[in-house]
């Protein structure tokens, strides 16, 4: 018996933990015995996720005493410091995991379906394909000496946040049935994963990327058209969500609301654990990243992590940490 476990922040973030429901109320696949018992993470996405790791020709790889390889700690991410990997992996870990990122800044479901910034970027199909599938998916005939691991279904867990590329790439077409097509395709790369034994699955949403300063600057129809469009796309994700469970026998699925955490916090910027002093602008000085994750330039008045925004779309860290902390509670 399982049931798919739908997650949304709750109204203050500090009670978070207090109000995850407890684990014996919930009933999950069989292949998921919670938290604790995770050992590895396997992790898909943009540039939200991405900490640069690279698998195929960086160094050193995850281990029990490296739990994220390359690069180190925290890694080259949008984030200005530890993004929600990071801290899921090292701060609000249960259990020692080893986490293989596979993200890839700039990433959407499909180049063929929606085009990124630059012809390199690796997409959620590329991800699943060229990396995960021929290193990752544990053959039958994997040497013991190998630096991959010999993972297994009730001891991993499947991460993916995707699509904010698709609906920023794509959202002033004000096309609903496009998105059909993207979960389409991605739904197809989750049966692939499934079909190498992965089981538990978390899928988070799109963030209300049209409260961007990016969005903001473009003025009312842009905000309201894309805040639509987000909408459809992640009311639609959580459909697929449940008929995946449904379909796959013996898996758990999340479905965690990421827009939930992010509005909390641009609406309540003093409330949540950190106080931002802005949450609609950005400081030029900071947005290719600082040298500290709390440094302070004059010309920008407050310290970069008391903004909301590094730059004109990638939250700054305090944001993935609150991110982080839901979704470790949830899980």
């Amino acid at each position: 018996m399982k049931s798919t476990v739908v997650i949304a922040a709750v109204a203050s973030l500090t009670a978070l933990a207090a109000a995850a429901p407890a684990a014996e109320k919930r009933t999950f696949g069989r292949h998921y015995n919670g938290f604790d018992r995770l050992k590895y993470l396997f992790v898909f996405g943009d540039s939200y996720t991405s900490t640069g790791f690279n698998m195929t020709n960086g160094s050193p790889l995850p281990t029990a005493g490296n739990p994220m390889g390359n690069p180190p700690f925290p890694g080259w991410n949008s984030a200005n410091g530890p993004n929600w990997v990071d801290y899921l992996t090292f701060t609000y870990n249960a259990s020692l995991l080893q986490t293989w990122n596979l993200a890839y800044g700039g990433a959407t479901i499909d180049t063929a379906l929606v085009q990124p910034y630059a012809p390199e970027v690796l997409s959620l199909k590329q991800q699943v394909q060229d990396l995960y599938l021929p290193y990752l998916s544990t053959p039958p005939d994997r040497s013991e000496h190998s630096p991959f691991p010999r993972w297994k279904s009730d001891t991993s867990l499947f991460l993916i946040w995707i699509g904010i590329n698709d609906i920023g790439n794509s959202w002033w077409y004000q096309n609903t049935t496009f998105h059909n097509v993207l979960l389409d395709e991605y739904f197809s790369l989750m049966g692939s994963l499934y079909d190498t034994g992965a089981r538990n699955f978390a899928f988070i949403n799109v963030p209300p990327v049209d409260r961007s300063p990016l969005m903001l600057g473009q003025g009312d129809w842009a905000t309201d058209t894309e805040k639509f469009m987000l909408k459809d796309f992640n009311d639609k994700l959580k459909v697929r969500v449940a008929a995946f469970e449904r379909e796959k026998r013996g898996t758990s699925t999340w479905y965690f609301d990421s827009a939930v955490i992010f509005n909390e916090i641009l609406d309540n910027p003093e409330t949540a654990e950190w106080t931002f002093k802005n949450t609609t602008g950005y400081c030029e000085s900071y947005q290719n990243g600082t040298p500290a994750w709390d440094t302070l330039y004059p010309e920008c008045v407050y310290p970069v992590d008391e903004y909301f925004w590094l730059n004109s779309l990638h939250p700054t860290h305090w944001v993935h940490k609150q991110v982080a902390k839901a979704l470790a509670a949830a899980l």
